[in-house]
């Protein structure tokens, strides 16, 4: 069904009938659940400390023995929270912090390439963010020591980080 469609059947409802069929679809689909929850009760704070803590659960596991260090879960978080239209600040806020994390796992461990090629690709759409949201003033320092850590510690992919930091520049 088109969009256009759509609105042509919602303005054919009676108001009643279409508040039958939202809270139809608020029963049915926790999507829509998870969106109005949000949308009358923003609790924006609860939601990144939750993601915060999953995040470092995958670098630092509490219940397993072994870290599965997956960007993929982060990206979900911050994929999920700008459909939702959660702050931007806190989503660079998540962003800066699944790379925080990602370097201290690395510190002490043999990594892969392929995790400094997803750390490089997470550092230039951090970079990127928060540069289009004008929010660099409140970033700029932590940008900064995320790239210096990637130096000190000789991360692959220097070329890549060079070149996130010219966006800023």
């Amino acid at each position: 069904m088109s969009k256009r469609a759509l609105q042509k059947y919602l303005a054919e409802l009676k108001k009643k009938e279409l508040e039958e069929q939202l809270m139809d679809l608020y029963q049915r689909f926790p999507l829509v659940k998870e969106y109005y929850d949000f949308v009358f009760n923003p609790k924006e704070d609860k939601l990144i400390q939750q993601a915060k803590t999953k995040i470092s659960n995958e670098y630092f596991p509490i219940k397993r023995k072994r870290p599965k260090a997956r960007r993929s879960v982060a990206q979900k978080f911050i994929k999920h929270f700008n459909k939702l239209g959660v702050e931007p600040n806190l989503v660079a806020d998540v962003m800066l912090f699944n790379l925080e994390i990602a370097q201290s796992f690395s510190m002490d461990r043999n990594v892969p390439d392929a995790f400094f090629k997803s750390m490089a690709n997470s550092f230039t759409e951090a970079v990127q963010f928060i540069s289009i949201n004008g929010l660099l003033p409140d970033f700029k320092e932590r940008i900064v020591k995320v790239y210096t850590i990637t130096q000190e510690q000789n991360w692959l992919f220097e070329e890549e980080f060079n070149r996130a930091l010219d966006i800023i520049d």
